[in-house]
């Protein structure tokens, strides 16, 4: 029984440090992978134990002198208690994710999604794509619970929204941390270069995560900073459906007027086609067609109806300085504005 509490001792100690020490730098796989051995092997004595009642009270009397111990050296520590067991590599993991210090190569280990995790047939579990197998299952829920409403998004882009917030939230916690939450931010556009629209879509289920607080909102203007930064806004107003790009424009001012800009772009690259009697992209990747974008700024419209008369007011001006002219093709901000004045709609 000794080297049993012993054990339990040592894993309730691993569980702080993976959560609350800059020690995760130095970890790597076989280091990850032996600390959720060690997590599993928790659960375990649950099983085992949790129905004798002279063993759990060994158990709990132990727990209970490790967390006073812990909490006197780590601030911000959070007992676990013997109920905590029997999820004891969720919380491993939890632990893990909210460390700041947690290195992009373990990230990479644990949302790696093309090695599915094993985690019950090994003595040391492969937890190579953990987080994507979690992200699975969640989605599952989500996709067949059906008093949940049906995300615009998806719903594992929805979950990993969600966790991408949480990662960023840990980053931050410290504000000396920029460069290093825009380092992973760098890291999951690398990983996700196979998956451009499916890391769209998870950008705007980040978005649009609900909880309203000063720290989500914090959270969220940097990350719309960031895919400024990085060019990525383009690529998203192309990649997204429009529902969703109007539901990102209801909820965020800044890419309202980051996604207008866009539109701006798209149609200052455009040049008239004699030919096809259109305009269209000489210069822009993604391509756009000039019906797209029309449709674009009718959305924008309907969605923002206080937008409107500066846009036409805009669109003028910059009608007036390509000569003024009222012939179709001559300027693509006047064909722009003929369609925003014809029945009061863009269309």
């Amino acid at each position: 029984m000794e080297a049993v509490l012993k054990n339990l001792a040592s894993t309730v100690e691993l569980l702080a440090v993976a959560a609350h020490s800059g020690v995760v730098e130095q970890w790597d796989k076989q280091t990850l992978s032996r600390a959720f051995h060690w997590a599993r092997y928790c659960e375990h004595l649950f099983s085992r134990f949790h129905n004798n009642s002279a063993v759990r009270r060994i158990m709990e009397k132990q727990l209970q002198l490790t967390n006073q111990s812990l909490q006197a050296a780590i601030p911000g520590y959070t007992e676990v208690s013997f109920s905590d067991l029997p999820r004891c590599q969720h919380h491993l993991l939890l632990g893990l994710l909210n460390n700041p210090k947690l290195p992009s190569s373990i990230m990479r280990i644990l949302f790696d999604s093309k090695s599915p995790a094993d985690t019950k047939h090994s003595e040391y579990p492969d937890v190579t794509g953990l987080c994507s197998h979690m992200i699975q299952c969640k989605s599952a829920c989500k996709v067949l619970n059906p008093l949940t409403d049906q995300s615009a998004v998806g719903a594992d882009a929805e979950v990993q929204g969600v966790m991408l917030m949480e990662r960023l939230g840990a980053l931050m916690s410290q504000s000396s941390e920029a460069c290093r939450t825009e380092h992973f931010l760098d890291s999951v556009l690398q990983g996700c270069e196979r998956a451009a629209e499916h890391f769209c879509r998870v950008i705007a289920a980040a978005l649009l995560t609900t909880e309203n607080s000063a720290s989500q909102t914090a959270l969220q203007d940097f990350l719309m900073d960031w895919l400024q930064k990085k060019h990525m806004l383009m690529h998203m107003c192309s990649a997204l459906p429009t529902t969703l790009l109007m539901d990102l424009a209801k909820e965020h001012l800044k890419f309202r007027d980051a996604y207008y800009d866009v539109l701006k772009k798209w149609a200052s690259d455009m040049e008239y086609s004699i030919s096809e009697g259109e305009w269209v992209q000489t210069s822009t990747n993604p391509t756009v067609s000039f019906q797209k974008l029309t449709e674009h700024f009718q959305a924008l419209f309907d969605t923002c109806p206080s937008l409107r008369d500066d846009v036409e007011k805009e669109l003028n001006a910059l009608k007036i300085s390509d000569g003024d002219f009222d012939v179709r093709g001559l300027s693509v901000w006047g064909d722009l504005l003929s369609h925003s004045e014809n029945n009061g709609k863009i269309y």
